[in-house]
Protein backbone atom coordinates (compact mmCIF):
# COMPACT_ATOMS: atom_id res chain seq x y z
CA UNK A 1 0.00 0.00 0.00
CA UNK A 2 1.13 3.52 -0.68
CA UNK A 3 -0.36 6.97 -0.32
CA UNK A 4 0.47 10.46 0.78
CA UNK A 5 0.46 11.30 4.46
CA UNK A 6 -2.72 13.14 5.43
CA UNK A 7 -3.98 14.69 8.62
CA UNK A 8 -6.61 12.60 10.33
CA UNK A 9 -9.85 14.25 11.56
CA UNK A 10 -8.76 14.41 15.19
CA UNK A 11 -5.52 16.28 14.64
CA UNK A 12 -5.08 19.59 16.44
CA UNK A 13 -7.84 18.88 18.94
CA UNK A 14 -10.53 18.18 16.35
CA UNK A 15 -12.89 15.22 16.78
CA UNK A 16 -16.00 14.13 14.87
CA UNK A 17 -19.22 15.83 15.94
CA UNK A 18 -20.84 12.41 16.53
CA UNK A 19 -18.12 11.09 18.87
CA UNK A 20 -18.96 10.27 22.48
CA UNK A 21 -15.47 8.79 23.04
CA UNK A 22 -12.24 9.37 21.13
CA UNK A 23 -8.51 8.94 21.42
CA UNK A 24 -5.39 7.36 19.99
CA UNK A 25 -3.57 4.12 20.80
CA UNK A 26 -0.82 2.02 19.16
CA UNK A 27 -3.23 1.05 16.37
CA UNK A 28 -4.10 4.66 15.53
CA UNK A 29 -7.05 7.00 15.97
CA UNK A 30 -10.44 5.85 17.24
CA UNK A 31 -13.78 7.50 17.96
CA UNK A 32 -17.03 6.02 19.17
CA UNK A 33 -20.72 6.85 19.05
CA UNK A 34 -23.26 5.88 21.71
CA UNK A 35 -26.84 4.75 21.15
CA UNK A 36 -29.14 3.62 23.94
CA UNK A 37 -26.21 3.33 26.30
CA UNK A 38 -24.24 1.13 23.87
CA UNK A 39 -20.96 2.50 22.47
CA UNK A 40 -19.53 1.39 19.13
CA UNK A 41 -15.90 2.31 18.54
CA UNK A 42 -14.80 3.23 15.01
CA UNK A 43 -11.26 3.22 13.60
CA UNK A 44 -9.94 5.89 11.26
CA UNK A 45 -8.87 4.29 7.97
CA UNK A 46 -6.45 6.55 6.06
CA UNK A 47 -6.60 7.04 2.28
CA UNK A 48 -4.18 5.18 0.04
CA UNK A 49 -3.74 2.69 -2.76
CA UNK A 50 -3.72 -1.10 -2.52
CA UNK A 51 -3.84 -4.22 -4.65
CA UNK A 52 -7.32 -5.71 -4.41
CA UNK A 53 -7.86 -9.39 -5.12
CA UNK A 54 -5.42 -12.30 -5.01
CA UNK A 55 -2.37 -13.32 -7.05
CA UNK A 56 -2.75 -16.33 -9.34
CA UNK A 57 -0.42 -18.41 -7.18
CA UNK A 58 -2.41 -17.89 -3.94
CA UNK A 59 -3.57 -21.33 -2.75
CA UNK A 60 -7.30 -22.01 -3.19
CA UNK A 61 -8.08 -18.69 -4.84
CA UNK A 62 -11.13 -18.25 -7.09
CA UNK A 63 -11.20 -16.78 -10.60
CA UNK A 64 -13.37 -13.83 -9.49
CA UNK A 65 -10.49 -12.36 -7.44
CA UNK A 66 -8.44 -10.60 -10.16
CA UNK A 67 -5.52 -8.66 -8.75
CA UNK A 68 -5.82 -4.93 -9.56
CA UNK A 69 -4.94 -1.52 -8.15
CA UNK A 70 -7.58 0.44 -6.26
CA UNK A 71 -7.32 3.94 -4.85
CA UNK A 72 -9.11 4.97 -1.66
CA UNK A 73 -9.05 8.72 -2.18
CA UNK A 74 -10.28 9.85 1.23
CA UNK A 75 -10.17 8.40 4.70
CA UNK A 76 -13.22 6.90 6.38
CA UNK A 77 -14.28 5.35 9.67
CA UNK A 78 -14.77 1.60 10.09
CA UNK A 79 -16.39 -0.11 13.07
CA UNK A 80 -13.85 -1.83 15.27
CA UNK A 81 -16.05 -4.96 15.44
CA UNK A 82 -19.09 -6.37 13.68
CA UNK A 83 -22.37 -4.92 14.93
CA UNK A 84 -23.23 -6.63 18.20
CA UNK A 85 -26.57 -7.95 19.35
CA UNK A 86 -26.48 -5.29 22.06
CA UNK A 87 -26.23 -2.44 19.55
CA UNK A 88 -28.86 -3.98 17.30
CA UNK A 89 -31.30 -4.25 20.20
CA UNK A 90 -30.58 -0.65 21.27
CA UNK A 91 -31.74 0.54 17.84
CA UNK A 92 -34.33 -2.08 16.87
CA UNK A 93 -35.76 -3.16 20.22
CA UNK A 94 -35.39 -6.88 19.41
CA UNK A 95 -32.74 -9.48 18.64
CA UNK A 96 -33.10 -11.97 15.76
CA UNK A 97 -29.84 -13.79 16.49
CA UNK A 98 -29.00 -17.40 17.09
CA UNK A 99 -26.44 -17.89 19.88
CA UNK A 100 -27.98 -15.05 21.90
CA UNK A 101 -25.51 -12.91 23.83
CA UNK A 102 -25.18 -9.10 23.85
CA UNK A 103 -21.45 -9.23 23.03
CA UNK A 104 -21.77 -11.59 20.08
CA UNK A 105 -22.39 -10.34 16.53
CA UNK A 106 -25.98 -9.88 15.46
CA UNK A 107 -26.89 -12.50 12.84
CA UNK A 108 -29.95 -13.53 10.86
CA UNK A 109 -30.11 -10.00 9.46
CA UNK A 110 -30.66 -9.38 5.76
CA UNK A 111 -29.33 -6.50 3.70
CA UNK A 112 -32.85 -5.10 3.86
CA UNK A 113 -32.87 -5.46 7.66
CA UNK A 114 -29.63 -3.46 7.83
CA UNK A 115 -31.35 -0.74 5.80
CA UNK A 116 -34.13 -0.62 8.41
CA UNK A 117 -31.53 -0.48 11.21
CA UNK A 118 -29.89 2.53 9.55
CA UNK A 119 -33.24 4.23 8.95
CA UNK A 120 -34.17 3.87 12.62
CA UNK A 121 -30.77 5.14 13.68
CA UNK A 122 -31.35 8.22 11.51
CA UNK A 123 -34.60 8.83 13.37
CA UNK A 124 -32.46 9.28 16.49
CA UNK A 125 -29.60 11.07 14.71
CA UNK A 126 -30.98 12.81 11.58
CA UNK A 127 -27.51 13.86 10.36
CA UNK A 128 -26.03 10.39 10.77
CA UNK A 129 -23.86 9.15 7.92
CA UNK A 130 -23.64 5.57 9.12
CA UNK A 131 -23.71 3.06 6.27
CA UNK A 132 -22.26 -0.22 5.07
CA UNK A 133 -18.71 -0.20 3.68
CA UNK A 134 -18.19 -0.69 -0.03
CA UNK A 135 -16.46 -3.88 -1.08
CA UNK A 136 -13.23 -1.99 -1.84
CA UNK A 137 -13.32 -0.24 1.53
CA UNK A 138 -13.88 -3.57 3.27
CA UNK A 139 -10.88 -5.29 1.68
CA UNK A 140 -8.65 -2.23 2.09
CA UNK A 141 -9.52 -2.02 5.79
CA UNK A 142 -9.14 -5.78 6.24
CA UNK A 143 -5.67 -5.87 4.69
CA UNK A 144 -4.40 -2.84 6.66
CA UNK A 145 -1.39 -2.49 4.40
CA UNK A 146 -0.69 -6.20 3.92
CA UNK A 147 -0.80 -8.25 0.72
CA UNK A 148 -0.89 -11.85 1.96
CA UNK A 149 -3.89 -14.20 2.01
CA UNK A 150 -4.82 -12.92 5.47
CA UNK A 151 -3.58 -9.82 7.27
CA UNK A 152 -1.40 -12.09 9.41
CA UNK A 153 0.06 -14.23 6.63
CA UNK A 154 -1.06 -17.37 4.84
CA UNK A 155 -4.49 -18.94 5.39
CA UNK A 156 -3.25 -21.83 7.50
CA UNK A 157 -4.51 -23.04 10.89
CA UNK A 158 -1.46 -21.71 12.73
CA UNK A 159 -2.11 -18.23 11.28
CA UNK A 160 -5.91 -18.25 11.49
CA UNK A 161 -6.41 -19.50 15.04
CA UNK A 162 -5.03 -16.33 16.74
CA UNK A 163 -6.98 -13.91 14.51
CA UNK A 164 -10.26 -15.61 13.60
CA UNK A 165 -13.18 -17.70 14.79
CA UNK A 166 -13.65 -20.39 12.11
CA UNK A 167 -14.88 -23.97 11.84
CA UNK A 168 -12.02 -25.67 13.75
CA UNK A 169 -12.10 -23.38 16.82
CA UNK A 170 -15.60 -21.84 17.05
CA UNK A 171 -17.36 -24.72 18.83
CA UNK A 172 -20.20 -24.51 16.30
CA UNK A 173 -21.38 -20.95 16.91
CA UNK A 174 -20.47 -17.29 16.64
CA UNK A 175 -18.25 -15.93 19.42
CA UNK A 176 -17.73 -12.74 21.42
CA UNK A 177 -16.44 -9.88 19.28
CA UNK A 178 -12.97 -8.45 19.85
CA UNK A 179 -11.44 -11.52 21.49
CA UNK A 180 -9.03 -12.47 18.71
CA UNK A 181 -5.99 -10.44 17.59
CA UNK A 182 -6.76 -7.23 15.70
CA UNK A 183 -5.26 -6.31 12.35
CA UNK A 184 -2.75 -3.49 11.96
CA UNK A 185 -5.46 -0.82 12.03
CA UNK A 186 -7.15 -2.10 15.19
CA UNK A 187 -10.05 -3.93 13.52
CA UNK A 188 -11.24 -7.18 15.07
CA UNK A 189 -12.98 -10.16 13.44
CA UNK A 190 -12.47 -8.93 9.88
CA UNK A 191 -11.94 -12.61 9.04
CA UNK A 192 -14.17 -15.22 10.62
CA UNK A 193 -16.90 -14.98 13.26
CA UNK A 194 -19.57 -13.68 10.83
CA UNK A 195 -19.77 -12.87 7.16
CA UNK A 196 -20.40 -9.16 6.57
CA UNK A 197 -22.70 -7.42 4.10
CA UNK A 198 -21.15 -4.71 1.93
CA UNK A 199 -22.80 -1.93 -0.03
CA UNK A 200 -21.90 -3.18 -3.51
CA UNK A 201 -24.39 -4.72 -5.87
CA UNK A 202 -22.63 -7.26 -8.08
CA UNK A 203 -23.02 -10.62 -9.67
CA UNK A 204 -19.85 -12.58 -9.01
CA UNK A 205 -18.86 -12.69 -12.69
CA UNK A 206 -19.11 -8.92 -13.06
CA UNK A 207 -16.31 -7.79 -10.75
CA UNK A 208 -14.65 -4.66 -12.13
CA UNK A 209 -11.01 -5.41 -12.89
CA UNK A 210 -9.97 -1.74 -13.05
CA UNK A 211 -12.43 0.36 -11.06
CA UNK A 212 -12.01 4.13 -11.00
CA UNK A 213 -11.22 5.92 -7.72
CA UNK A 214 -13.67 4.97 -5.01
CA UNK A 215 -15.43 8.30 -4.63
CA UNK A 216 -16.26 8.53 -8.36
CA UNK A 217 -17.60 4.99 -8.66
CA UNK A 218 -21.25 4.05 -8.14
CA UNK A 219 -21.24 0.82 -6.10
CA UNK A 220 -24.66 0.01 -7.59
CA UNK A 221 -23.61 0.32 -11.22
CA UNK A 222 -23.18 -3.44 -11.65
CA UNK A 223 -26.21 -5.44 -12.70
CA UNK A 224 -27.83 -8.18 -10.67
CA UNK A 225 -29.71 -8.15 -7.40
CA UNK A 226 -27.21 -9.81 -5.07
CA UNK A 227 -25.03 -7.89 -2.60
CA UNK A 228 -21.41 -8.73 -1.96
CA UNK A 229 -20.56 -10.45 1.33
CA UNK A 230 -17.04 -10.61 2.79
CA UNK A 231 -14.94 -12.08 5.58
CA UNK A 232 -15.89 -15.71 6.17
CA UNK A 233 -17.55 -16.97 9.34
CA UNK A 234 -17.49 -19.26 12.36
CA UNK A 235 -18.57 -22.24 10.23
CA UNK A 236 -16.14 -21.76 7.33
CA UNK A 237 -12.91 -23.46 6.27
CA UNK A 238 -9.67 -21.60 5.58
CA UNK A 239 -10.35 -20.97 1.89
CA UNK A 240 -13.22 -18.64 2.79
CA UNK A 241 -11.21 -16.68 5.37
CA UNK A 242 -8.84 -15.11 2.87
CA UNK A 243 -8.96 -11.32 2.49
CA UNK A 244 -9.76 -11.60 -1.23
CA UNK A 245 -12.57 -14.16 -0.96
CA UNK A 246 -15.88 -12.88 -2.34
CA UNK A 247 -19.42 -14.13 -2.00
CA UNK A 248 -22.87 -12.63 -2.55
CA UNK A 249 -26.44 -13.10 -1.36
CA UNK A 250 -29.87 -11.83 -2.29
CA UNK A 251 -30.78 -8.79 -0.17
CA UNK A 252 -33.53 -10.66 1.68
CA UNK A 253 -31.17 -13.49 2.78
CA UNK A 254 -30.77 -14.30 6.47
CA UNK A 255 -28.34 -16.83 7.94
CA UNK A 256 -26.97 -17.56 11.41
CA UNK A 257 -23.48 -16.76 10.10
CA UNK A 258 -24.32 -13.47 8.34
CA UNK A 259 -24.01 -10.04 10.00
CA UNK A 260 -22.52 -6.66 9.16
CA UNK A 261 -20.06 -3.94 10.12
CA UNK A 262 -20.69 -0.18 10.03
CA UNK A 263 -18.74 2.51 8.20
CA UNK A 264 -19.10 6.29 7.97
CA UNK A 265 -17.49 9.50 6.79
CA UNK A 266 -16.46 8.75 3.18
CA UNK A 267 -18.34 10.08 0.18
CA UNK A 268 -20.01 7.25 -1.73
CA UNK A 269 -22.10 7.70 -4.86
CA UNK A 270 -25.19 5.51 -4.78
CA UNK A 271 -28.82 5.15 -5.65
CA UNK A 272 -31.52 4.84 -3.02
CA UNK A 273 -32.00 1.56 -1.20
CA UNK A 274 -31.27 -0.45 1.91
CA UNK A 275 -27.95 -0.05 3.66
CA UNK A 276 -26.99 3.18 1.88
CA UNK A 277 -27.21 5.75 4.65
CA UNK A 278 -24.64 8.47 4.20
CA UNK A 279 -24.34 8.03 0.46
CA UNK A 280 -23.38 11.22 -1.23
CA UNK A 281 -21.97 12.86 1.90
CA UNK A 282 -18.45 14.18 2.07
CA UNK A 283 -15.93 12.90 4.56
CA UNK A 284 -16.65 13.95 8.14
CA UNK A 285 -15.91 17.67 8.61
CA UNK A 286 -14.51 16.99 12.09
CA UNK A 287 -15.56 20.18 13.91
CA UNK A 288 -13.62 21.23 16.97
CA UNK A 289 -14.66 20.02 20.43
CA UNK A 290 -13.97 22.41 23.26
Amino acid sequence: MSGSVVTHPMASGHVPSWASVWGQDPFGVFAGFTCGGVTQRMRWIPPGRFRMGSPEDEPERYDDEPLHDVEITRGFWMAETPCTQELWRAVMGENPSEFSDPDKPVVNVSFEDVGEFLARFREREPESDLRLPTEAEWEYACRAGTSTATYAGSATPAVLDPIAWWAPNSDGSSQFVGKKEANGWGLFDMLGNVNEWTLDRAELDEFLVSPPPLDTRDPHSATGSRRVVRGGSWCDVARYLRAAFRSANLPETRFDYLGFRLARGQKVRSSQGAGESGAGRDADPAPSRE
